[in-house]
């Protein structure tokens, strides 16, 4: 697959993934648009103006150096309270206005990626990515936010095999999962073996590999956004490096978030 087809299929998905998002909140009243989701302090609204924010945030990084420099330099100022105080300012906004700029964000992003120079890095809060890359990592939280909003509104999420971009991103940020809890990232590959919601075997890492990781691709995707706790998650380690990972997986950028209770629902 060609560089231009592996971008395509990303935007093919990622656009999929926020239709379905936008079914569940399109048609709430002001009341369900401020129904609480398993994030602290987060309401519907809140999710979905995050989800805008970084968007364009994303489209600045790709467009606009001063805009994106004047986002740095206000990360660099709050660098524990920026995400938070975004997704409140958002909020507050009227959630029909709200909608209309998630929307608009989302197709302005997607055609920033399409006319995004291929070989070239987008810069972000973590390191610069291609805009497959970047693509790869808006459908992450895309997925991951919107199953905090199905768990507030009572929705139960029809798996997809769209959720394989975030399984790959999860095995690609292992050695980032060690080093965000200050540790040190093992020298061998893990094996990966992962069965996707339609059955289909994915096969990540060598095989042969002395420690591993075996069982459903969507539950390892839970792991790796933080929508479920290891205690709850058809998966099985083998070897100790390989365990302790999937006590502190993370396919997101910045410190370790909080996580997910045992029992506690994605």
């Amino acid at each position: 697959m060609t560089t231009h087809d592996r971008l395509e299929a990303v935007l093919t998905d990622l656009a999929a993934e926020g239709d379905a998002l936008e079914a569940l909140v399109a048609p709430l009243d002001d009341a369900g648009w401020h129904t609480p989701t398993p994030a602290p302090r987060w309401d519907v609204a809140h999710q979905i103006a995050h989800l805008a924010w970084t968007d364009e945030a994303a489209v600045k990084a790709a467009t606009d150096k001063e805009g994106w420099d004047a986002l740095v330099v206000a990360a660099l100022e709050d660098p524990e309270g920026f995400v938070d105080a975004e997704a409140a300012r958002g909020a507050a906004a009227d959630h029909v206005t709200l909608l209309e700029r998630w929307r608009s964000a989302r197709k302005e992003l997607e055609g920033t990626l399409r006319a995004y120079p291929a070989g070239q890095k987008i810069p972000w809060y973590g390191p610069p990515m291609s805009a497959t890359s970047m693509a790869t990592a808006r459908f992450m939280e895309t997925w991951a936010h919107g199953l905090d909003v199905a768990a507030a509104l009572g929705a139960t999420p029809e798996p997809t095999d769209r959720v394989r971009h975030v399984a790959h991103l999860g095995v690609r940020t292992r050695d980032f999962a060690f080093s965000a809890h200050d540790l040190e990232p093992p020298a061998a590959e893990f094996r990966v073996e992962l069965v996707a919601p339609s059955g289909e075997p994915w096969e990540f890492g060598p095989a042969g590999a002395a420690q591993t990781v075996r069982g459903s691709a969507y539950d390892f995707c839970l792991l790796v956004t933080q929508r479920g706790h290891r205690d709850d998650l058809d998966l099985v380690a083998t070897g100790p490096g390989a365990a302790r990972w999937l006590d502190i997986a993370q396919a997101f950028a910045g410190p370790p978030g909080q996580g997910r209770e045992p029992g506690q629902p994605t």
